[in-house]
């Protein structure tokens, strides 16, 4: 990129991918050689997911703009209308920023809507994450479907691009760079226990979890019906285990969750729920806590880092390589009691993260400004292996 400043556009649509994404975006707002796009969309501008677009701009960054996408309502008819609102916002905001280049993470649906609107504006994307595997959500097809749609891929793991050369990329627009999610912790100054207990309004007890649970959207079972075991499952433990939930993202079947943690929450004096704890306080609670308990993809990606253990339930994150911190356990009260148990045993001072060494940022960058004129990438071939 010799002459003009090319523009790259991130698209982000929730507190998870933004906390993936930030790192990559203070680098390409340094970067004299690149000029930095923001769109935020989905949950960041919903009152019920905590207007989390706030958080980008509170991080000293600017948004270009905003599209918002979603509906009343968490029925597969009302995520598929967000599905095509998003479409149409997306084509509106990209006629409006003509970027060079749009920058994406993963597999959510709000993802799809930006590729399909870029495939049409002929605007090259790069994607992150793609090559992951999560069998018990449509987030796998999603994202595999991304990548039919990208011209660079940034991968996380080894195994990753071995699949995206499968689904007939070329080799030479795979890369390797880790999860960015790990660069926080070379950065970020973590919040300690008796600053962060004031900050959440929190009292931390002699054992904490984290908890974060999806909707698993493959699954036969309800949402609610499985969010419900889990809780059961917490009420085994004494009172002397405090609870830290953060609420589900914006997927099918997410209110009945919400419900059943509003409810628990009110129940018991050891349990605080909260609709987005941001980055910073986010990782530092992850920190203090005995054990992440759920289905979140950051109890895989970024846990290890921290050597804490996981409790990962259920199929949405199966597929995925895993630190020797992860215990994997399936839906009954029994299988979730044992599994947390033991966590709060487990030594995971060893535990290596497969993800990557945190420096996943400054290499995406430094790729990015191999390529002097983007609209060069349009023009893909598949690779036949």
């Amino acid at each position: 990129m010799n002459q003009r400043r090319h523009k790259v556009c991130v698209v982000t649509g929730s507190r998870a991918e933004y906390g993936l994404l930030s790192g990559i975006m203070r680098c390409l707002q340094a970067d004299p050689a690149l000029e930095l796009r923001i769109i935020a969309t989905g949950s960041h501008l919903a009152q019920a997911y905590g207007l989390t677009y706030h958080e980008i701009e509170s991080d000293g960054f600017v948004i270009d703009r905003k599209v918002d996408m979603l509906l009343d309502g968490d029925s597969a008819a009302d995520v598929t209308k967000s599905l095509g609102r998003a479409t149409i916002g997306f084509a509106d905001a990209f006629a409006e920023l003509q970027p060079d280049l749009i920058m994406l993470i993963g597999d959510r649906y709000e993802m799809l809507a930006v590729v399909q609107a870029a495939l049409i504006a002929r605007i090259p994307v790069a994607h992150i994450g793609g090559g992951d595997v999560t069998e018990g959500a449509f987030d796998d097809a999603i994202r595999h479907s991304i990548t039919k749609m990208s011209h660079l891929h940034f991968v996380m793991h080894e195994t990753a691009a071995r699949r995206v050369r499968q689904l007939g990329e070329d080799p030479v627009r795979i890369f390797n760079v880790g999860n960015p999610g790990l660069d926080h912790f070379r950065h970020l100054r973590l919040i300690e226990r008796d600053a962060l207990a004031r900050e959440l309004g929190f009292t931390f007890r002699r054992r904490n979890l984290l908890v974060t649970y999806h909707p698993e959207t493959l699954d036969d079972e309800t949402a609610g019906s499985r969010m419900a075991v889990l809780l059961k499952a917490l009420d085994c433990l004494s009172d002397d285990v405090g609870i830290i939930f953060t609420l589900p993202n914006a997927d099918t079947g997410n209110s009945a969750i919400r419900r059943l943690i509003e409810d628990y929450v009110e129940r018991h004096d050891n349990a605080r729920a909260y609709a987005s704890l941001g980055q910073l306080r986010y990782l530092s609670t992850m920190k203090q806590v005995d054990a992440v308990v759920g289905n979140s993809s950051s109890g895989i990606l970024e846990a290890p880092s921290l050597r804490k253990p996981t409790v990962n339930i259920g199929d949405r994150q199966r597929g995925r390589p895993q630190a020797t911190s992860i215990i994997n356990c399936g839906y009954s009260v029994e299988a979730i009691d044992s599994a947390i148990r033991r966590a709060f045993e487990l030594d995971c001072s060893q535990a290596v993260n497969p993800y990557g060494d945190g420096h996943s940022a400054e290499r995406i960058v430094a790729i990015l400004k191999r390529f002097d004129n983007p609209r060069d990438l349009l023009r893909k071939r598949f690779a036949d292996l």
